[in-house]
């Protein structure tokens, strides 16, 4: 009975996804999400604000936009999903956000030039209410079956130059830190002053 009961208790503490638990959104909150890795990550981030708060969602394309809102309506969230083409800029008002996600496990940030990494960063920052955060879910140490059969890799070059955590800072982000490397996710977080 007793190793059923710390079995249930373990189960219950592992239903949320490591990535939503790191983005720290709670209720209430205005968060924005820049780029689609996951679309389940996505609504789960989305449907943590709650009624009260307000979630957003940019993609490049129409195809991420289809399954970000097909996996919010499946999660029972709310979220303004849209389609801004080189994902800048941004349709908000300044300071309009509390957090702001970048899902950039697959490369996003990499897959930009600099300048075009800048300038949308830049941009997640404008959006950003003073001491506002953002949260970049980046490809982290491959574990488990990932290790295995390959998922994402860092991009070489991008990484060589500071990678997720040098383009924050670049975009004015301070501090910068990078919070934890598990579950194949590296989660990078840069404040805004």
């Amino acid at each position: 009975m007793g190793k059923m009961r710390r079995f249930l208790r373990k189960s219950e503490v592992g239903s949320e996804p490591l990535a939503v638990t790191m983005s720290a959104v709670r209720l209430g909150e205005r968060a924005l999400q820049v780029g689609l890795d996951d679309p389940a990550i996505a609504a789960a981030i989305a449907a943590k604000t709650g009624m009260t708060g307000e979630a957003s969602l940019v993609v490049a394309d129409d195809q991420a936009a289809a399954a970000a809102r097909d996996a919010i309506a499946k999660a029972g969230g709310l979220g303004d999903v849209r389609v801004i083409a080189g994902l800048h800029p941004l349709p908000f008002a300044d300071s309009s956000f509390d957090l702001v996600v970048v899902h950039t496990a697959r490369g996003l940030l990499a897959s930009l030039s600099a300048d075009v990494r800048e300038r949308v960063l830049t941009e997640c920052r404008r959006v950003l209410r003073a001491g506002g955060r953002l949260v970049a879910l980046d490809v982290g140490s491959p574990e488990g079956l990932r290790g295995l059969f390959g998922g994402a890799r860092p991009d070489s070059a991008y990484e060589s130059a500071g990678g997720t955590a040098a383009a924050l800072e670049s975009a004015g982000f301070r501090p910068v830190r990078t919070l934890g490397d598990r579950q194949g996710y590296r989660f990078i977080e840069g404040l805004k002053g």
